[in-house]
């Protein structure tokens, strides 16, 4: 069986990947809170164990791997969006109001991401589903002395845990009390220790508990669903690297501690940020995007994630317009080469043996560029299938064979010959500048007119020449 060797943030080392059980090998990534849609920075943990879940399915079989990736539906973002829709006179109460936001945008959400090839994970647990197991949690926490209740918060007692709070990220408490922005608050006992339980007032949406009408904290959430779904001890957490602290950190310390005799995950994966252009992507720089303004701009999902795949997902990604044109490029040919093959009955080894290597994504894809140029058609279109490419469910918006360019061109061809006798270029200029802009690269020689699609190719825009 194929080796994986995966970098764990744990242990700061690359360690041969070893499961609990290769029956069930199971995986945890934190998933988005979803009040709006999804801007593309939130995208790349999603296309990075999207290629980890297609490798640990190729290696152990799809029916030993389980992922589970949440939502966050209980959020104060959401709850403003669904008060402003009351004052506006939408029907309904509020919980309802925010249960039809969530529903919304994890439609989006599905949507943008699927058009990335993203499989779905096998689990997609809402946190408003578990507020039960959230509350079971706590109450064993307090009764363990890990955890206080106070003016009707409840809240985990960091120094409860203190010889091990810090070690994933490799902070001590007296750091991350020096450097963390901790909220001030006169109820706690430690400026570290972080809310399991908070108050909710009567308009805003709230869970009976034994502290009051209420609703949790972010982190005991993720704890809640990971134990329902996966058990005590599994296999891989994973998210970005902007997780790592408080999150993730305070995911350990309470898991750990409500179910001392489980490992929580033995491995953790953590992504890197994204940059647009070289600067990081916010919206003062007005380089802020989503991934549904992408492909609304016209760029395939297919395009998004192949750039996503050249770089290592543990260095900083930069999005660049020239990276985009250059993918839609190679995607067009390596379409064109497959078009009517059926794959090969396996990936490359070749491509497996980077995939298992952390996730080396750059060097599948070097791979693949090696495949095509050997004319290995079947063994290019298997092994772009592992990485998520050249899928049927990515559409063939890069088939241009069903395309007859041969009147436009016929047509150029015409308004050149009226323009030689009448010294006019006005019609040809005006025909090329609109094939140009639909994509097409225009070949004219002295004899012949030939249209090419080239990278941004859109059939659409042909309709209006």
């Amino acid at each position: 069986m194929t080796t994986i060797k995966l970098h764990n943030t744990r242990t700061r080392t690359k360690e041969d990947f070893v499961p609990i059980s290769s029956d069930n090998v199971r995986m945890y990534v934190c998933g988005p809170t979803v009040y709006d849609r999804a801007h593309l920075g939130n995208a790349r943990p999603v296309v990075v164990f999207d290629v980890l879940y297609r490798l640990l399915r190729n290696v152990y079989g799809p029916d030993h791997v389980t992922y589970v990736r949440n939502f966050t539906d209980v959020d104060d973002k959401i709850n403003a969006t669904a008060l402003a829709r009351q004052k506006a006179g939408s029907e309904g109460t509020l919980e309802q109001l925010v249960q039809d936001r969530s529903d919304e945008t994890i439609g989006w959400y599905l949507h943008d991401m699927g058009a990335l090839g993203a499989l779905e994970p096998n689990e997609m647990p809402r946190a408003t589903q578990y507020i039960a197991q959230m509350i079971a949690i706590i109450e064993d926490l307090i009764a363990k002395g890990h955890a206080y209740a106070a003016e009707g918060h409840v809240l985990f007692a960091v120094d409860s845990w203190k010889e091990q709070y810090g070690a994933l990220s490799g902070r001590s408490v007296d750091d991350m009390i020096a450097g963390a922005r901790v909220e001030v608050a006169p109820y706690k006992k430690n400026p570290m220790d972080f809310v399991l339980w908070k108050p909710s007032t009567d308009e805003l949406p709230g869970w009976e508990s034994p502290w009051g009408r209420g609703r949790p904290g972010w982190h005991i959430e993720c704890s809640a669903m990971s134990y329902e779904l996966l058990g005590a001890s599994f296999d891989i957490h994973g998210g970005g690297n902007d997780l790592m602290f408080p999150h993730h950190e305070n995911e350990i310390a309470q898991s750990r501690c409500a179910h001392p005799h489980g490992e929580f995950a033995r491995v953790w994966l953590h992504n890197e940020m994204l940059q647009v252009e070289g600067k990081k992507m916010s919206k003062s720089l007005g380089n802020f995007f989503t991934v549904h303004d992408l492909l609304e701009q016209g760029v395939p999902g297919e395009v998004i994630r192949f750039v996503f795949l050249q770089t290592h997902y543990r260095k900083p990604m930069d999005w660049t317009e020239k990276k985009a044109r250059e993918a839609e490029a190679t995607l067009r040919k390596w379409q064109a080469l497959t078009a009517g093959i059926e794959p090969a009955a396996s990936a490359a080894p070749a491509v497996v043996a980077a995939l298992s290597d952390d996730l080396n994504t750059a060097g599948a894809l070097a791979e693949l560029y090696r495949l095509a140029a050997d004319g290995d058609v079947a063994g290019l279109l298997a092994s772009a299938r592992l990485l998520g490419l050249l899928t049927p469910e990515m559409g063939a918006w890069a088939d241009t064979a069903s395309v007859d360019l041969s009147a436009h061109a016929d047509r150029l061809a015409d308004a050149r010959a009226v323009a030689m006798q009448s010294k006019d270029f006005s019609e040809v200029d005006r025909l090329k500048a609109a094939y140009l802009a639909a994509g097409l690269e225009v070949r004219m020689s002295k004899d012949s007119v030939e249209l090419v699609p080239g990278a941004g190719f859109d059939a659409a825009k042909l309709e209006s020449v």
